[in-house]
């Protein structure tokens, strides 16, 4: 299948804005790719993919729509399209992903890179496809930097986007005994099983379509990088219900300016924010269940 890709050029703190805009109209979701500057030292591109199909031209133009009016207040370029082969959208990530070193212990490595890893290291090999998680972005890596200092033997994990499964492999790969891993996107769910499967973890790691509803019972660790909108909305449709009572959530995907926005979400439902963490202009919060209270029900 053809795809059109969407891109705009634009600042740290426009990305996120402009990445919730585009995540109405694309399916597969929404990539960030900074420059070669790195996140917060230039611009980012966000691009996003539609189906070259029969309702493209009405897809395009609702997009321009929603680009314009987004740029009233944000200045924003005009975005620019193109259309992309399947194959050459896997092909032009290659281009740009190396063996990348997170925290102590992880190695994210490609699956077409070799790589002989020293003692100790926990490698997840990684083909992204058309499935965000490469392990490049600032948020990604906040939530590996989690995974490690609270990942504990035989302990049960919630991956909410898991994208590529990266977090889910991680989390798997450094002890964890039973992850499930959600996507609401099938073409993420297909990528994510075999990165699963490759990885060896297809015993302990299950990846299902679905969201916070799908979620069944308590984990000791939940981990959710997605856009900031989303988290306020998960807050409010029991996110903190998902945390075992020592349990740890890891919430990341929102940039400094929408943290007081989430951190009130949480409030309000039961998550009180006990850890967080920061990379430039994006942020990871940390929290962990409220004491039982009259106005939330756990």
């Amino acid at each position: 299948m053809d795809w059109l890709e969407i891109s705009v050029e634009t600042t740290g703190e426009g990305a996120e804005a402009v990445a919730e805009v585009l995540s109405r109209f694309a399916p597969r979701g929404v990539a960030l790719e900074a420059g070669p500057e790195g996140f917060g030292t230039g611009l980012v591109a966000v691009r996003a993919y539609i189906p070259a199909d029969d309702e493209m031209p009405q897809t395009r133009r609702r997009v321009e729509e929603a680009l314009w009016h987004l740029s009233q207040i944000l200045p924003l370029p005009p975005p620019s399209f193109r259309l992309v082969a399947e194959t050459d959208w896997a092909e032009a990530w290659k281009q740009h992903l190396t063996v990348l070193h997170v925290g102590r212990r992880l190695v994210i490595r490609p699956s077409w890179l070799p790589y002989i890893p020293a003692e100790g290291e926990v490698v997840v090999e990684l083909d992204p496809g058309m499935a965000f998680g490469t392990g490049t972005h600032p948020t990604t890596q906040m939530c590996l930097l989690a995974l490690e200092d609270w990942v504990r033997p035989g302990a049960r994990v919630l991956d909410l986007g898991t994208g590529s499964g990266i977090l889910a492999i991680a989390a798997a790969k450094l002890g964890a005994k039973r992850v499930l891993a959600l996507d609401t996107d099938p073409q993420a769910v297909a990528v994510a099983r075999e990165n699963v499967y490759r990885n060896g973890v297809a015993d302990r790691v299950r990846v299902a379509r679905g969201s916070l509803a799908r979620a069944i019972g308590k984990f000791d660790l939940v981990v959710v990088n997605i856009l900031a909108r989303v988290l306020v909305e998960m807050a409010g449709q029991g996110l903190a219900r998902r945390l075992a009572p020592e349990g740890r959530l890891v919430a990341a995907g929102l940039l400094a300016a929408q943290e007081e926005e989430v951190r009130e979400a949480f409030q309000r439902n039961g998550l009180a924010v006990v850890g967080r963490r920061q990379v430039e202009d994006w942020v990871a919060l940390e929290a962990a269940r409220q004491l039982p209270n009259p106005d939330c029900r756990l």
